[in-house]
């Protein structure tokens, strides 16, 4: 009885053109077209960044697959104030890449990152929805320009990937140690001399 009352309210009409969060809303609320926009709108340039940190393209497509599934459960669990959509769903996919990574025993890919200077077929593997470009841009905290994106291509390889995965893929310590194929005590050493170089370099 009056079970209407109890009915979550229905979020706006929802198409292409929505934003990531309108988008998730929309699935939480169990709408399948909204999963379906943004699969079309982020899983183009997720295949793109996964790919640096595995080479085996099954895996990566696996990991993009299991990334979605997740997102349609815990949709209602993201909150704009808190953060990015891009970069929850960005967090969601590599961790999923992880834990994939550790049941096959597959070794992680150790050529650097290099993600704050994307190269140009980067660019060309995104669909022409103008979201698609921006929301990596998000991901990557701003860091593709001006000086903090400078300064992170003049790290070394190694400690730059070390910050990237840590700063701006916001993985754990464990986590980052797996995917980069090194002992946690090292990426903790990487990072601190990372940060201590950017400092040096953006004072």
């Amino acid at each position: 009885m009056y079970r209407f009352l109890a009915r979550r309210r229905e979020p706006p009409p929802i198409g292409p053109d929505s934003d990531d969060a309108a988008l998730l809303l929309a699935v939480a609320a169990e709408r399948t077209e909204a999963l379906k926009i943004l699969h079309r709108r982020h899983a183009p340039w997720l295949r793109v960044r996964l790919a640096r940190r595995c080479a085996d393209p099954d895996l990566v497509d696996d990991a993009i697959q299991d990334a979605f599934v997740a997102i349609w459960r815990d949709a209602h669990r993201y909150r704009a104030s808190e953060g990015d959509a891009a970069a929850w769903i960005w967090t969601i996919a590599v961790r999923r890449l992880i834990s994939l990574l550790r049941r096959s025993g597959a070794a992680p890919r150790t050529t650097p990152f290099d993600d704050a200077h994307a190269p140009e077929d980067h660019r060309t593997a995104s669909p022409p929805h103008p979201v698609t470009e921006s929301a990596e841009d998000a991901v990557l905290v701003g860091v593709e320009h001006g000086d903090l994106g400078t300064a992170l291509a003049r790290l070394s390889p190694d400690l730059r990937a070390a910050v990237q995965v840590t700063v701006l893929d916001g993985l754990t310590v464990r986590e980052a140690a797996h995917l980069l194929g090194v002992p946690e005590g090292t990426v903790k050493t990487r990072v601190m001399r990372a940060k201590a170089q950017l400092r040096g370099f953006l004072a």
